[in-house]
């Protein structure tokens, strides 16, 4: 693999200005497409197979006119008793009349006539029913929504249009281009050249264009969630400056050991480069893994941000080479352009026909204990703190697995939903809606649960009704069920439930289940629970039951794939071992932040609640991929020095001295840009997903890869690279650290370089 990238590389470069034109064709094609054929956005979470979602099917056949969209408008009048009096009666009427005339609006309910009123006269609720689905409701429609009862708040009226329709997708606003900015500053400072610094970040931001644009592209024809688009914005433009950058990196170390620029770039993308294909290989298949545990929309967002990582990784082995090109040795320092010899090593000027090093078996390839090599800095940080956790390698396991454990306590009282108006942000129109609710009614209103009875005959159903509302009466945590709404044919019969407790309540989630005991012997009919609620209690637990099965074929793709790079046992058990502590500590900082509330303010989380339903197995397989990116990147340098006769020791100290300065500027730039995501986001899903991934990316790359790990290395000494012969001869050779490129390149004549 390397000397195929070697190639490309070098190709790359030599017709820069075809590949750049190429890559632009793509990107405005692309971007036109995406301008036309963009379909909207999904905010509800389907769940083929479930209870709920068969429930919402069945209406949809037999009782169209009330499967569409709810909403529900609190109206709080400026004083007790106030709803009674013939203004109050007249300020509500005129507020269902305007519900009415809303575009798409099928019909609204007159609180007084059906009791929907608060004990004190002060409250009340209108039930609007829309024709269409809440993913059908246009923005046109919405706003018209938010405005009824304009005129009454004039009066000194409260009134708050909710409900479900109101889920609209969440907007990416230009402050998340700070994450960016802080990206570009670790750039600068990290290559000390603006045109370094420059070309990577306009590489990554080109790729990301063109994943983005394609994603929305083929929006028209695949039904995309809300968080998706923004989950491949995310990963796209994190993986894609790091990868960028690690390439850049080593092109500018072969441009400091004398090689001309076509070289340097081949051999960096031969080497990193090899690195990145196999980074962003266990990103992609790690997030298109996600379609095993068969969730739909979680599915089409693993699917869409593999794309964008996908587009990454072929934009850094193609399009970076020939920006480098462009660049020449400005992507050096000034003060390193004019050729001078760096920390003794010699100048282009003093090499060999081929551009070797003196003595060097192969130009440009050699390492520092090779016979004639050029002597190495190794002053700086990356191995004074090799030397530093290598020494220490007992305590600083110890007290790394302690650190991490501890953190990881709070992961025992994790809960998992999907979000209600309950935790939007606050003065958002639904968190006014359902806060006005809750004050009025109680928690229970706001994620009120529906009870559909279907039968083959009308008579069937109504004689099933009276025994499925005793019934569910006598659950325990009702606190009313409203009289049943019939479809036109009689058929179908759909009861409204509220409960005691709120959506995201464990009680309602125990009533759920109660309700469904109760009411599963009734026969000669089809007697199914659904609702928002429901919907969100069906999708958690179909979550958590994969979620294990998802962590073993996660865990043991790890090792299978380090086994295959490494060729070691256990070197890929300790790489697993390590990601799970990172998982484990980060499931554990998140669900302390979002879920129980600790240094809330710090992140603008309004109202802590259980997290998003989906969180953790996406995090898994997003940390996964990250993860691998710094073990491949940190360990394939140790074993290369350890491979050409470095002892196991010192080639720890090698593989951390040369990786840690460029991992360091890799975590930085991937938590800069997550981070941007939670500090400039109201979404409080939008924002648990960066927190949990730039904490994630903190730990794993700090805590376990650059501390943790060299630590183990040293105290497994060689038998980390132990492989039993016979699987040794079992396993492909991928070539990830350039043996082949190495004797491609020794074999090559001298005029042919």
């Amino acid at each position: 693999m390397a000397t195929l990238l070697y190639r490309l590389g070098r190709g790359s470069l030599r017709r820069r200005r075809l590949v750049v034109a190429v890559w632009l064709v793509v990107l405005v094609g692309l971007g036109l497409a995406a301008v036309f054929l963009r379909g909207p956005t999904a905010s509800n979470f389907t769940m083929p197979g479930t209870e709920s979602q068969r429930a919402l099917d069945l209406l949809s056949q037999q009782f169209p006119a009330a499967s569409g969209a709810t909403g529900t408008i609190a109206v709080k009048a400026p004083a007790d008793g106030q709803l009674g009096t013939p203004q109050g009666q007249a300020v509500v009427k005129e507020i269902v009349q305007e519900a009415t005339s809303v575009p798409g609006v099928v019909g609204a309910v007159d609180p007084l006539a059906v009791g929907a009123v608060s004990p004190d006269g002060r409250y009340a609720l209108v039930q609007v029913q829309f024709a269409g689905g809440s993913d059908e409701v246009d923005d046109a429609q919405r706003a018209a929504y938010e405005k009824v009862g304009a005129s009454a708040e004039a009066q000194g009226w409260q009134v708050a249009p909710g409900g479900e329709v109101l889920g609209g997708e969440p907007e990416v606003g230009s402050t998340e281009a700070i994450g960016v900015a802080v990206a570009a500053v670790v750039l600068v400072i990290t290559f000390g050249s603006l045109v370094a610094a420059g070309m990577t970040m306009l590489n990554a931001l080109i790729g990301v264009a063109v994943g983005m644009a394609g994603l929305f592209a083929l929006s028209s024809t695949v039904e995309l969630t809300g968080t998706a688009p923004i989950l491949a914005l995310m990963l796209g433009l994190a993986v894609g400056i790091d990868y960028s950058l690690f390439i850049t990196s080593r092109h500018r170390q072969n441009l400091l050991d004398g090689l001309p620029p076509d070289e340097a770039v081949g051999r960096a993308v031969g080497t990193a480069g090899s690195a990145v294909v196999f980074a962003g290989a266990t990103v992609v298949i790690a997030l298109a893994g996600l379609a095993v545990v068969d969730i739909p929309f979680l599915t089409v967002m693993g699917l869409a941000a593999a794309g964008t990582v996908t587009v990454a990784v072929l934009v850094a082995i193609t399009l970076q080479p020939a920006l480098l090109g462009f660049a020449g040795r400005k992507v050096l320092p000034r003060r390193l352009r004019g050729g001078a010899p760096i920390d003794g090593v010699p100048a282009a000027t003093d090499r060999g026909a081929n551009g070797s090093l003196p003595g060097t078996p192969v130009d440009g390839l050699a390492t520092g204990h090779e016979p004639g090599a050029a002597a190495e800095n190794r002053s700086g940080f990356g191995f004074r703190w090799a030397r530093l956790v290598t020494r220490l390698r007992v305590p600083v396991i110890l007290v790394g697995l302690l650190g991490l454990g501890l953190l990881a306590v709070p992961t025992s009282d994790m809960r998992l939903a999907l979000p209600d108006a309950g935790t939007a942000a606050v003065g958002s129109p639904a968190r006014v809606s359902n806060d006005l609710i809750t004050e009025g009614f109680g928690p229970g209103f706001t994620g009120r649960l529906a009870v559909v009875v279907a039968g083959d005959t009308p008579q069937a159903t109504a004689a099933a009704v009276p025994q499925v509302t005793a019934l569910v009466q006598r659950t325990d945590d009702v606190l009313a069920v409203a009289p049943p709404q019939l479809s036109p044919d009689g058929r179908t019969a759909l009861l409204g439930v509220v409960p005691k407790t709120g959506p995201t309540d464990a009680a309602t989630e125990t009533l759920v289940h109660d309700i469904r005991h109760a009411v599963g012997g009734i026969r000669d009919v089809d007697v199914l629970l659904t609702g928002a609620t429901a919907i969100g209690i069906d999708v958690s637990e179909k979550l958590a039951d994969a979620l294990p099965i998802y962590l073993v074929l996660v865990v043991g793709l790890s090792v299978l794939l380090l086994m295959l790079v490494f060729r070691s046992l256990l070197v890929p058990v300790k790489a697993a071992l390590g990601f799970l502590l990172t998982v484990a500590a980060t499931f554990g900082i998140t669900v302390g932040v979002f879920q129980q509330g600790h240094l809330a303010d710090l992140v603008g989380l309004d109202t802590p609640g259980p997290l998003i339903s989906f969180l953790p197995i996406l995090l898994i397989g997003i940390l996964f991929g990250l993860a691998m990116d710094y073990e491949v990147f940190l360990v394939s340098r140790m074993r290369e020095d350890f491979v050409h006769g470095d002892t196991a020791q010192q080639a720890t100290i090698n593989g951390m001295g040369h990786g840690a300065r460029v991992v360091t500027a890799a975590a930085l730039i991937m938590i800069s840009v997550f981070g941007g995501f939670v500090f400039f986001l109201h979404d409080p899903v939008i924002k648990s997903i960066g927190f949990a991934l730039a904490v994630g990316v903190a730990i794993d790359a700090f805590v376990v890869r650059m501390t943790i790990v060299p630590a183990v290395m040293s105290l497994l000494g060689r038998h980390a690279w132990w492989l039993p012969k016979w699987l040794g001869r079992a396993l492909p050779n991928v070539d990830i650290e350039g043996e082949g490129l190495r004797a491609h390149l020794a074999d090559r004549e001298p005029a042919k370089v």
